[in-house]
């Protein structure tokens, strides 16, 4: 009985030494997770000039110019500009002065220029373009010297 079982095994192990070993497949899962996000880099400053009636101090005036900025963004952000906090004027301007940011893009996606916050929908880079105001009323008049406005511009 025993070389009858050997036999057998023995014949098994002859029948499927010819064999291959049958295949097995398994999946492998990738996931990730891109959160809404943005960076801004600051490309040039902006300069204001002052108007013929000296009551206007602006980005808009001739001689002036916007400052620029670039935006990226994977789109489902909002871009805005804060209110003016940091002024540097001459003493001898003594005058309230109304300061209005303004911005507008190009490029992903277009903004006509505004002072309020809009959604930024579309991924991809945007050109920014940012400007100052500053205005004074009645009589009120820009006085020589030097004048500074820190804009920020918020992505968010």
């Amino acid at each position: 009985m025993k070389s009858f079982r050997a036999a057998t095994a023995a014949s098994l192990l002859a029948a499927c030494a010819g064999q291959t070993a049958s295949a097995a497949t398994g999946n492998v899962l990738f996931n990730g997770t891109i959160t809404a996000t943005c960076t801004i880099t600051i490309n040039s400053n902006g300069t204001m000039t002052v108007s013929a009636n000296l009551q206007s101090l602006s980005s808009h005036n001739a001689g002036g110019s916007a400052g620029s900025a670039q935006v990226d963004t994977t789109g489902g952000v909002t871009l805005s500009v804060d209110p003016v906090t940091s002024t540097t004027v001459p003493a001898s301007d003594t005058t309230a002065t109304t300061w209005t940011p303004t911005f507008a893009t190009s490029g992903a996606q277009t903004i006509a220029e505004t002072g309020t916050a809009t959604a930024l929908t579309v991924p991809g880079t945007s050109t920014v373009a940012v400007n100052l105001d500053g205005t004074k009323s009645g009589s009120n008049r820009f006085s020589a010297g030097n004048y500074q406005a820190t804009v920020t511009l918020r992505c968010e």
